[in-house]
């Protein structure tokens, strides 16, 4: 833009009409003459008079204390003043006059003054002079309109300087003027705020003033004024201009500079327009910096990892280097949140994210994926050894407790790694196939590390097929039950059944729970599934109770995400009612890890199942981190020693140890116990020794089909009993599964 010059700008004051000028048709013009000796007052009256158009009257007064009185009263347009009055003398006259009526124009009236009076009398106010002996009635008349004129036209000026100022201290745009010297002639109060200058900037260099660097390189911007008025264009200012304020402090600026021009076109000078944008800048970093980093943890996020894993991969396959990428998970951090809160979870992964990122180089990269995943890139490593060493400080760091008010926490990761270019030629494989090695340390026992392979990505993929399929197998009606008798061991009799699942499919046959149960509970299958074996057991104890067989008992395992879900007693309620099953002919086993996920929870929907008539058992007990004072609040009727503990119970005296307190604790606190897993001659006399109530395992019978269920329900007791013990043959024991990590409950 393109602007005329304005008069330079005064401080702001009440301006009176603007008086019309001396005419035919005007009204008479009053003037007000200061000082002087009768004859001088005569000759003016009489000058004024002969101008010919009675357009003058005139008032006298001899002092200036008469002057000042007469001056406060409307209708003088003009003063003529003597520069000797009997009160004071000079310039102090002049003064006076204008602070008590500044917008009356004034003229001296005075003997011969000199030059430098003259200038002196012009500077201090004065619109004019006359000299004695130079005046006539026409220079006089003359002098006295001239003033009047210079006066309003003064005055229209001010008025619009004066409403040019206030447009200028409202906007918030910060506005300097300059000469075409580059000297700083005005600066409006936001370019004084934003400068720290005052008046005294005018008159100053505009560089001194507008003081501007780069940003980034720190330099001075060079010539901003110059090259606008050389070219007569505006200019913008660089995007990353810093104004430094007159006391040091810096300030984000933008906007423009443009030359101004005074009316004939001639070029004045420029004008800056600026703001500022420190808060704006401030803003938008932040912005750009939540877009690319984790709100949480600060730090980068998945976006940024991609862009610099791909540009990593790039270099690497220059340069003929190697990659690794890892990928963390923490192990069991679900439990941290449900039982501590979302707040101590979110502190923890701060104290960890800072951890991670303390194990590796300013090269590398940690960046938190989402909830409790992280990844990190090491870029140009030599070996795959090196991550191996980075991936190992990660663990240690991890293991460290984490203090939460007065206790420690402990928690460990699993961490997968795949290495640039021997396990992907780009990020997405990467990514991945480290992914995939994560999932095999977590098979593997978590808290330790796992370098990718390829028998991995097909057991991988494996999963992924059994997954699909399973998806489908409800609706395809290829689930089924076995049951495996429970027995009495002082009387010999069948005191009950567990219920166990089994999945027909239809390409690899029939499937053990192990192999599918772990990845119903991970895709979120395990709840359908799992009330579609409740059912299935109460239908089928239904029916042997109803044949007559003497079943006092079904038992069925209830899994973490079952328990957990809030319309979990209601259904069971209703499965029972639909099925006609006694609640007393039915238990559920739970193990301790689901028990203890939200202790409190658990108890209050332990009380309503206990109150629905059904009885509870803790499944694979001994292998938790049940709380024995949550255990006897608990309403538990039966404890299950765990196989782990019955298999080495002959010869190994800790595992024999545990069962006997397993057994002492369960007869102290009234619950019936049971051990599981029995399968030699050996083990059966240890538990009949030590006063077990009952145990089910191979040597009595494997899981069975509901019919041969029936067929041993219908034999002797006595073929159960201690006296035939010897002529048991253990079952045929099923082959052990070759994929899928341990289920945390097996239905």
């Amino acid at each position: 833009m393109t602007l005329t010059a304005q008069p330079a700008l005064q401080p702001a004051s009440k301006a009176p009409p603007i008086p019309a000028a001396a005419g035919e048709n005007s009204p008479r013009l009053r003037v007000l003459l200061v000082g002087g000796t009768e004859p001088l007052r005569a000759a003016v009256r009489e000058a004024l008079a002969q101008t010919g158009r009675d357009a003058f009257d005139l008032d006298c007064v001899a002092s200036l204390a008469d002057a000042m009185e007469r001056v406060r009263s409307p209708g003088i347009m003009a003063l003529l003043v003597r520069y000797a009055l009997p009160d004071s003398q000079g310039i102090a006259t002049l003064d006076s006059l204008l602070q008590a009526a500044p917008q009356i124009p004034i003229v001296v009236l005075g003997d011969d003054l000199s030059p430098e009076s003259f200038r002196q009398a012009i500077c201090s106010g004065a619109q004019d002079y006359l000299s004695k002996g130079h005046w006539d009635s026409y220079t006089m008349a003359r002098a006295l309109n001239g003033a009047i004129g210079r006066k309003a036209v003064e005055d229209a000026l001010f008025i619009e300087k004066e409403r040019a100022q206030v447009t200028l201290n409202s906007i918030g745009d910060a506005v300097v003027s300059t000469d075409v010297d580059g000297s700083v002639t005005y600066l409006n109060k936001a370019a004084q705020e934003l400068t720290g200058w005052d008046d005294e900037a005018i008159g100053q260099p505009v560089a001194d003033v507008f003081h501007v660097l780069d940003a980034q390189t720190r330099e001075v911007i060079p010539g901003l004024v110059e090259r606008s008025m050389q070219s007569d264009v505006s200019l913008r200012l660089p995007a990353n201009s810093v104004l430094v304020q007159r006391d040091g402090r810096e300030a984000d600026i933008e906007d423009s500079i443009s030359p101004i021009h005074d009316r004939e076109g001639r070029l004045t000078g420029v004008v800056i327009v600026f703001r500022d944008v420190t808060e704006s800048h401030r803003m938008s970093r932040r912005i750009s910096h939540l877009a690319q980093h984790d709100g949480l943890t600060d730090l980068p996020n998945r976006v940024v990892f991609g862009t610099q894993l791909a540009g990593a991969i790039e270099l690497a396959r220059r340069r003929g280097g190697q990659l690794a990428v890892l990928f963390l998970d923490l192990d069991n951090f679900k439990h941290i949140n449900d039982s501590l809160g979302h707040a101590v979870g979110d502190e923890m992964l701060k104290v960890l994210a800072k951890r991670m990122g303390a194990c590796v180089r300013t090269s590398d990269m940690v960046c938190r994926l989402g909830g409790d995943e992280f990844v990190a890139l090491l870029p140009d490593i030599r070996h795959p050894e090196d991550a191996v060493r980075v991936a190992e400080h990660m663990l240690a760091e991890v293991r460290l407790p984490f203090l939460f008010d007065g206790h420690d926490l402990h928690i460990s990761v699993s961490i997968g790694i795949s290495v640039f270019p021997g396990d992907g030629g780009d990020a997405e494989t990467l990514m991945s196939n480290a992914d995939t090695a994560m999932y095999h340390a977590k098979a593997s026992g978590r808290d330790n590390c796992q370098f990718f392979s390829q028998q991995m990505k097909l057991r991988a993929v494996e999963r992924q097929s059994i997954e699909e399929d399973l998806r489908h197998a409800l609706e395809r009606d290829e689930f089924q039950l076995v049951f495996q008798p429970k027995i009495n061991l002082a009387s010999g009799q069948i005191s009950g059944a567990e219920a166990l699942i089994r999945w027909q499919h239809p390409v690899r046959g029939l499937m053990e729970p192990i192999q599918f149960i772990g990845i119903a509970e991970d895709c979120g299958l395990i709840v359908p599934i799992g009330r579609w074996a409740l059912r299935e057991a109460c239908v089928q104890a239904r029916a042997l109770i109803d044949a007559g067989q003497p079943l006092e008992q079904i038992a069925v395992n209830v899994s973490a995400a079952e328990f957990e879900s809030p319309d979990y007693v209601a259904g069971l309620v209703a499965i029972l009612r639909e099925t006609g099953l006694e609640p007393r002919r039915l238990e559920l086993e739970l193990t301790e890890s689901s028990l203890m996920r939200r202790p409190e929870a658990s108890t209050m929907t332990l009380v309503a199942l206990s109150e629905a008539g059904v009885r509870l058992a803790v499944d694979d007990f001994g292998t938790g981190y049940s709380s024995l004072s949550y255990l006897k609040h608990f309403p538990i009727d039966t404890l299950k020693i765990d196989q782990s503990f019955v298999r080495d119970v002959v010869s190994n005296g800790g595992d024999a140890a545990i069962v006997c307190a397993i057994l002492a604790m369960g007869g102290s606190l009234r619950q019936r116990v049971v051990a599981e897993g029995v399968e030699t001659r050996e083990q059966y006399d240890f538990l009949i020794a030590h006063g077990c109530a009952e145990a089910q395992g191979f040597y009595f019978s494997e899981p069975v089909a509901a019919t041969a269920l029936a067929e041993l329900l219908a034999r002797d007791p006595q073929h159960w009993g201690p006296a035939n013990a010897h002529a048991r043959e253990p079952g045929v024991k099923p082959v052990p599964p070759v994929s899928s990590p341990a289920p945390t409950a097996l239905i």
